[in-house]
């Protein structure tokens, strides 16, 4: 066996990521978008956000720990002024410079549910930005099945105008021949040469829409827009159900109707915090003071006392109403939004079901078109047609194929919306 040449070492390596390309599943892109899309990776920034500000708000029941110290220089030694056995005198109470420190821990014991609802509103909070996230990947899940479904498209659309350019080819050889024996007129010839640069600049311009199509896809999951895209057709299923069946499951699993309703509980708990903060509130404070001088018996002691602090403001109770208006402004756009997800569902279901009797239709008409097409090519070369005929047969073949390819393509974007319109994508 004799051993490769460098020329062919080169050839080998330059065709062989062809071959090592494997087809994606729209699963598989769905998972890469899922690791690698800007807007996913930002929702989940949001979500850890919003898991720190429930951890801090848990804080708040403990023990807090105040360390304080400083130093302190007057310009006068502070004394007591007396009087002793009628004389005037006094005496220094502390020293010109001294220092101070302590340290003090406080503990809530009974806040009038203020820390209680602060939690509820940061859980309801971390709630909200989970179904957020989860509806910011459903919308980059249908967009890329949009991209996915377009590259699909433009492939088809690109081997139909290959097809056409091949019949074109074939017509324009089969009237070349037939003019070459007189059979037909030099305008059969030209109109024949005409529509075939016609179909090859249809070939050009569906292959320039094809790589458009794969640049888009591969933005959308964050890879160079050159890269190679070979993809599988394979869809999730269909949902089964009528559509108010479908309605019902979509209001209960709807991440966007989830969100809204635990931010309107998160506003509502941050009313009763608010209010709440109008209440007592009573705390446990103890700990260890030093104040640095020489003249008192004991500089460092240890203290513990009960507290008790009741705000009269009337700003707070109009922060707590601002907050109880802005829950019921969202509960207005949830209704509204309860609505629009109803229609959006009945409106994919139609939409299957009127693509699934195009594909039916179409079906039937490709055999037709092919076989008229057959016919007129037939009558031709035997004189009982026209070329007119015969280019207005393969207009309606390629006509008929590509909507028999619309049709399919419009019929898995139509269930993909429908499973994208019941939060299931």
């Amino acid at each position: 066996m004799r051993p490769i040449s460098i020329k062919q070492y080169i050839a080998l390596l330059a065709i062989l990521p062809v071959f090592c390309v494997q087809a994606e599943t729209l699963e598989e892109a769905f998972e890469h978008a899922l690791n690698q899309n800007h807007l996913i990776k930002s929702a989940k920034a949001d979500t850890e956000a919003s898991e720190q500000q429930l951890y801090s708000a848990q804080n708040q029941r403990l023990p807090s720990l105040n360390i304080k110290g400083g130093y302190t220089q007057l310009s006068e030694t502070p004394a007591a002024k007396t009087e002793i056995e009628g004389q005037a005198a006094q005496f220094p109470m502390s020293q010109a410079g001294s220092g101070q420190a302590e340290v003090i821990a406080s503990v809530p014991i009974f806040t009038s549910g203020r820390i209680s609802h602060g939690i509820d509103a940061a859980e309801a909070a971390l709630s909200a930005t989970q179904q957020n996230e989860v509806a910011t990947a459903l919308r980059i899940k249908l967009q890329i099945a949009e991209a996915f479904l377009s590259v699909l498209r433009a492939q088809s659309a690109l081997q139909v105008a290959e097809s056409h350019a091949e019949t074109l080819k074939a017509n324009a050889a089969d009237v070349e021949r037939l003019h070459s024996q007189g059979m037909v007129s030099k305008n059969d010839r030209l109109a024949a040469e005409v529509e075939y640069a016609n179909a090859r600049q249809l070939v050009v311009q569906n292959g320039n829409r094809l790589d458009i199509a794969k640049a888009q896809y591969n933005r959308l999951l964050n890879r160079r827009l050159d890269d190679p895209v070979e993809l599988e057709e394979r869809f999730p299923k269909q949902p089964g159900g009528a559509p108010d069946e479908l309605s019902a499951q979509a209001l209960a699993q709807r991440p966007e109707l989830n969100a809204l309703n635990s931010q309107i509980t998160a506003l509502q708990e941050q009313a009763r915090s608010v209010q709440a903060g109008l209440l007592p509130q009573v705390a446990v404070n103890g700990g260890y003071q030093y104040q640095e001088n020489r003249y008192m018996a004991f500089e460092g002691m240890w203290m513990v006392n009960v507290g008790m602090e009741w705000k009269l403001d009337g700003g707070t109770h109009h922060q707590s109403k601002s907050l109880n208006r802005q829950a019921l402004a969202l509960q207005a756009q949830r209704d509204d939004m309860a609505s629009m997800i109803g229609l959006e569902v009945r409106r994919a279901w139609l939409d299957i079901q009127e693509t699934e009797k195009r594909i039916e239709v179409n079906q039937q008409a490709i055999a037709q078109a092919d076989e008229n097409l057959r016919v007129n090519r037939e009558r031709y070369r035997q004189g009982l047609s026209t070329q007119t005929e015969v280019l207005k047969a393969e207009e309606l073949r390629i006509t008929t194929h590509n909507n028999f390819n619309n049709a399919r393509y419009d019929a898995a974007l139509a269930k993909l919306n429908l499973r994208r319109a019941l939060g299931i994508l």
